[in-house]
């Protein structure tokens, strides 16, 4: 049997509930790798939070525990996630701790409703550069942020005002020795964690942030060394129920807001990263209602215990790829080493420097802000490289949701623009102003519209054809103006003709005799141009013959209008 036969095996038996075999020896042996790489991030995302360290252990333990065993996604990991760091320290800054637990339990069920409703996918319908913008908006101020720590310093507050603080930042380390290590702790890991896969042999395999860890405890241990080190307490005491007066507080405007923030970005970033591990194997697809039920019962729980908000997390997701997990029991088992760690040992995390989990955070920040993905989008799509670039200034000028929200708005407005390609052109000709258009006319297009059609009223012509049969799409706004102006045109006492899309009609088919009026009017409209919807892309044309019959000819007061066969100017042969 091909490799392909198998996994095509795999993905049914997945499907048909049985799930693909499981090699216990490969799982246990990927749920430590994961491990390893989740307790820094953990630890750090935490700290990068504002919050003890305790409740990012505690927010691992449910992302393996809890939402490692729902049905959904199977190898992907979920944990407290750096992309999530600003928006929680933000929050954390104007509610208080305590509200995080609401805050998180509320979007936690809204995740499960929104499962339930089946609107998992509605997620994958936003454009990639909002998603690349925001990603970039997380990690560029996650990155400025963690730089402080990294220095033994505290932030100021804003990205503006972490990135204006810079300057001061490098003096006052060079200044102080012990923040120099600190931050030659930092740097060390950072370089770690971009060459370390680079090197030759099974080396490799080993996290990069648990060897800067191990280098870090070493040197924090040296005398004479006085850098600041991770305080963990007992992880039972740190868990926060919310209570009545937390619950009060979904009377705020504010509380809500960020409700709605947290569910849309946390499953957003959970869904994008489903996607992303779909890429990196070949075993069952992810299937995104239940996985947003799943992140939201992780959540709920998350929430109860006054924890972090959990998304699902690339890099230990990647890194349960590339072990060789094939089930859901690796990603399960890894908060369960997680949990037995910070039970058992809580006295070694307490010799990790703050400045190594800087580092790491530094990276992750890095990584997502993903730099190359700018020029990359430049030679792609330019319109597309402006909405992602504006997303990720605006997010890192305002807030995460006032960015997000403007670059959906940016998106938008360049995917209506872009469905609203017209062309309008205009040539005078002896005793007619002609106006031709072509493509979809919007509302979008209206203003020139206007302008082409005031032209062609200002020529001073005692004829104007307005020829609309290349346009595929009319919408409402447009074909009013066009109504308006045709009938104050012809209130003027000027011929106006009219050629409308819509299907074509065989030359010879009979049409009924116009009914007599007093006099004849000075205006040929072609084929009943507003009898048939706009929009279907197909010219009308004008009745070879108008009589009512094959034999009978016009009624005395019917007038003829004969098509202008002569050929177009050079300038509509693209047309």
């Amino acid at each position: 049997m091909n490799k392909t036969a198998k996994t095509d095996k795999a993905a049914r038996s997945d499907k048909n509930g049985k799930g693909p075999k499981v090699d216990l020896a490969t799982e246990i042996t990927a749920s430590l790798v994961v491990f390893l790489v989740a307790l820094p991030l953990c630890i750090g995302v935490a700290v990068a939070s504002g919050v003890p360290a305790e409740l990012g252990i505690i927010s691992g333990v449910i992302g393996g525990l809890v939402v490692g065993a729902a049905r959904g996604s199977t190898l992907q990991v979920s944990g407290p996630a750096a992309g999530l760091a600003a928006l929680v320290a933000e929050t954390v800054l104007e509610h208080g701790v305590a509200m995080l637990g609401v805050i998180v339990l509320g979007s936690g069920i809204l995740q499960i409703v929104l499962g339930l409703v089946r609107l998992g996918r509605i997620f994958q319908a936003i454009s990639l550069a909002v998603v690349q913008g925001m990603l970039a908006g997380i990690g560029l101020p996650l990155m400025f942020s963690q730089l402080y720590p990294m220095s033994d310093s505290k932030a100021p507050g804003t990205p503006i005002e972490n990135m204006a603080g810079l300057p001061g930042l490098i003096a006052d380390t060079f200044a102080d020795p012990q923040a120099l290590i600190a931050a030659g702790l930092g740097v060390v890991t950072i370089v770690l964690s971009f060459l370390w896969k680079k090197l030759p042999g099974p080396v490799k395999k080993v996290p990069a942030a648990l060897v800067a860890v191990g280098i870090g405890i070493g040197v924090a241990s040296l005398p004479g060394v006085d850098v600041k080190t991770l305080q963990v307490g007992n992880l039972l005491a740190s868990v926060n129920v919310p209570g009545p007066t937390e619950f009060a507080g979904l009377a705020d405007v504010g509380i809500i807001t960020a409700i709605l923030t947290f569910t849309v970005i946390a499953s957003a970033e959970s869904l994008f990263t489903a996607a992303a591990v779909d890429r990196m194997h070949s075993g069952p697809r992810t299937r995104y209602n239940p996985e947003l039920i799943a992140q939201g019962a992780g959540n709920t729980v998350a929430g109860l215990l006054g924890a972090l908000p959990i998304t699902a997390v690339v890099a230990r997701s990647s890194a349960n790829v590339q072990a060789g997990a094939k089930t859901r029991l690796s990603r399960t088992l890894h908060g369960l080493w997680l949990l037995a760690f910070a039970l058992l040992l809580p006295q070694v995390l307490a010799l990790i420097p703050i400045a190594v989990l800087a580092g790491v955070l530094v990276h992750s920040g890095w990584k997502l802000f993903a730099p190359e993905e700018f020029p990359k989008m430049w030679r792609q799509d330019r319109g597309e490289f402006a909405v992602m670039t504006l997303t990720t200034l605006v997010i890192v000028a305002t807030a995460l949701l006032e960015g997000v929200l403007f670059g959906l708005a940016a998106g938008i407005v360049l995917a209506a623009l872009r469905m609203s390609q017209t062309v309008i052109k205009q040539h005078l000709e002896e005793d007619t102003a002609k106006v031709v258009m072509a493509g979809n006319a919007t509302f979008l297009r209206l203003p020139q519209l206007i302008e082409a059609l005031e032209a062609a009223a200002e020529a001073g012509k005692p004829r104007i054809r307005l020829d609309l049969t290349g346009v595929t799409h009319l919408d409402h706004a447009c074909r009013n103006q066009v109504e308006e102006f045709v009938a104050q045109q012809r209130g003027f006492g000027l011929r106006v003709e009219l050629l409308m899309p819509g299907p074509a009609k065989p030359v010879g088919t009979p049409a009924p005799s116009p009914a007599p009026s007093p006099a004849p009017s000075p205006v040929a409209d072609l084929a009943d141009e507003w009898d048939r919807p706009a929009g279907t892309g197909l010219p009308r044309r004008p009745y070879a013959s108008t009589g009512a019959g094959p034999t009978q000819g016009p009624g005395p007061t019917a007038e003829w209008f004969y098509l202008d066969t002569r050929p177009m100017p050079e300038e509509y042969a693209s047309r």
